[in-house]
């Protein structure tokens, strides 16, 4: 009865989101990504909350109205075309800034960390998500990681909170059935089919074409052995992580594909934990005198890993030749990027309560850590911090890129800006996130433009890895949990804390991990795909960003469908003004993004020139792009500038 009910819910939703985008619909349509000038762009508007009860009740009451006052907002849209500002404080003052509409569209994951009460250390790190397009129909798809039962002969009777749903307890892969014309969205489990039977204990995901076959692969991350999944291009997946050479029976949290020498061919670099087993277990106690879980300083860490991709489906292990396994130190987060601006990819790593490691590419196969030397091992005071989550992104619009790192409850976020050169300075304080970051513990997060100004905003979800004193003598059955966090820039170095502004979905108490960020209903701006410790997962709709105008990217290869991570783009508007993004879909936390890059431009309608630095390193520009769409560009068709 249940399930029928929700089915009726999904169908009255949907049919509501079809006569809004009825409304909306342009003269020209397109149904997919193309490359630049064979086909016109796709062109996609939304005003509105995408919220499905007001949706219903507007037009039953005078849907006609309805269709006249979007067209006059239309209509306003096109008129003005300033330079692009950071948006008015005023603009983002709507009750629902995201909505959740996890159930609605049938996203029914209920992650499951298998605690007992044994306060075994993995159980509150996990887990991560990715946002990707598994069957490339041009919609992001869904996986979610999940963990197991924990201890030597546990059973289901012994767990704190048992699993809701099916089972066996396992990974999840969710197909995106958006439906192109009326903007319908909904998912549908398809672990099943794809047959990708993931039951280990996971932490995380990476997702990339390691193959370049143009279809998109997973790389999962466990307490115990890794696993590669290949994609097969049939709507179905095929383990080969012993024949990948891929495996690591570690404790791995966070991974990153990157092209690190050049060659066209992603390689894998494995973020690994601390040195935990159910042998070597240690108690430790919170303040009140109860058991409570241990930090990362009771264990050792273990070296990370680094595989270069052989171009025939297998990777060799290089972690000793490119000299990144000579200093570890409990890794979290993972992110790549040009942090020098050499033109070659480099690896940002967060330690938990230890140095953080910034390896430099030496361009001969090797790396070197100059986190020390660069600024960016320790927070300003030259002390090393919990460090989970991480992102890159040039918050600042002066062409680098720049580092977000969360922390534990009492530290901080904290944001290294990049000089340029490769040496940063924490502007955590002065950029007005320290203060209001310190009461929470952060995990995924990242740089994104939720209200597409041009300028690059930040979320955290928030979740201790401690006892909450106050929520145990309050009886909270899991004591850990805390609210998201929602960044504005100001434009100025200076954020804004809006989180009270973002909807009911930031109010809600939770035990956040990972975070994917990436369009899901492809209307132009960025959606969030949360996951919860021991909780249900959030799709968050965003529903402001597109009320300003945006271009959307994907970037391919010259001879493949692949997304180019590691490039970057400059994207510059008719005033003059350059933005600066990059191609991934890394960083955050355990989790992997939407590698298509969409820039917000504010009021401006087009784009002058896009500048592409391809990880090859290539550059090549295209001129007078459309907004409002997205586009394909492809490597080699652009016009050539000088190389790298």
């Amino acid at each position: 009865m249940a399930r029928a009910a929700n089915a009726r819910d999904r169908r009255a939703t949907g049919r509501a989101h079809a006569e809004f985008h009825r409304a909306l619909r342009p003269q020209t349509e397109d149904s997919g990504y193309t490359v630049l000038g064979i086909r016109p762009c796709r062109r996609i508007f939304s005003l509105e909350s995408m919220n499905p009860t007001r949706y219903k009740r507007s037009f039953r009451r005078n849907p006609f109205r309805n269709r006249c006052v979007l067209l006059v907002l239309l209509l306003g849209l096109a008129s003005a075309v300033p330079a692009v500002s950071p948006s008015d404080p005023a603009d983002t003052r709507t009750q629902d800034l995201f909505l959740d509409v996890a159930s609605a569209v049938g996203l029914d994951f209920l992650h499951f960390n298998g605690m007992s009460g044994e306060h075994y250390y993995c159980e509150m790190v996990g887990g991560g998500a990715a946002l990707f397009d598994y069957d490339n129909d041009g919609d992001l798809d869904i996986f979610l990681v999940q963990g197991n039962i924990l201890g030597p002969g546990k059973t289901m009777k012994d767990m704190l909170f048992p699993p809701k749903g099916s089972l066996p307890v396992r990974a999840r892969l969710y197909r995106n059935d958006l439906d192109t014309t009326s903007h319908q969205l909904e998912f549908t489990d398809v672990t099943e089919q794809s047959r990708i039977n993931a039951q280990g204990y996971g932490m995380g995901v990476a997702a990339a074409d390691i193959d370049n076959d143009g279809w998109i692969d997973l790389y999962m991350t466990n307490f115990g052995s890794n696993q590669m999944w290949r994609n097969r291009g049939d709507g179905t997946f095929v383990e080969i992580t012993q024949a990948s050479g891929t495996n690591d029976s570690r404790w791995s949290v966070s991974a990153a594909f990157v092209d690190y020498d050049r060659d066209g061919w992603l390689d894998l670099f494995v973020g690994n934990y601390v040195n935990f087993s159910f042998t070597n277990r240690k108690r430790c106690f919170a303040g009140s005198g109860a058991e409570d879980y241990c930090g990362p300083l009771a264990y050792e860490p273990v070296p990370n890993r680094l595989f270069h991709n052989r171009k025939d489906g297998t990777f060799e292990d290089v972690t000793a030749e490119s000299q990144v396994g000579r200093e570890f130190n409990g890794a979290l987060g993972v992110v790549s990027a040009d942090f020098n601006g050499d033109g070659w990819l480099d690896v940002y790593v967060a330690n938990d309560q230890r140095a953080n490691d910034l390896w430099i590419n030496q361009r001969n196969g090797t790396f070197k850590n100059e986190a020390l030397l660069a600024g960016c091992a320790f927070n300003k005071d030259g002390i090393p911090e919990s460090s989970m989550g991480v992102d890159a992104g040039d918050f600042d619009n002066d062409g680098d890129e720049d580092l977000l790192v969360t922390n534990l409850k009492g530290e901080k976020i904290t944001l290294y800006m990049n000089d340029g050169k490769g040496w940063f300075e924490d502007r955590s304080f002065e950029a007005n996130l320290a203060i209001a970051s310190k009461p929470f513990t952060g995990f995924g997060t990242g740089f994104f433009d939720f209200d597409n100004d041009g300028w690059l905003d930040i979320v955290t979800a928030n979740g201790e890895v401690r006892t909450i004193e106050g929520l145990a003598r309050a009886k909270d059955p899991y004591p850990l949990h805390q609210r998201k966090q929602l960044f504005r820039n100001l434009g100025n170095g200076r954020y804004e804390e809006i989180s009270s502004r973002a909807g009911t979905a930031f109010e809600l108490s939770e035990v956040g991990r990972g975070v994917s960020f990436g369009d899901v209903d492809n209307d132009g701006d960025v959606d969030l795909l949360i996951a919860n410790n021991n909780g249900p997962a959030r799709l968050l709709l965003n529903q402001s960003g597109n009320r300003q105008h945006w271009i959307g990217l994907r970037m391919v290869g010259r001879t493949v469908n692949r997304d180019m991570l590691g490039s970057r783009l400059a994207i510059t508007l008719p005033h003059g003004q350059t933005l600066w993004r990059r191609v991934h879909s890394d960083g955050s936390y355990g989790s992997s993004s939407d590698p298509r890059v969409l820039v917000g431009i504010g009021k401006a309608t087009r784009v002058s020139i896009v500048r592409a630095y391809w990880a090859s390193g290539h550059v090549e520009e295209w001129k007078d792009l459309q907004s409002n769409c997205y586009q394909t560009l492809r490597e080699g068709t652009g016009v050539l500038r000088t190389a790298r």
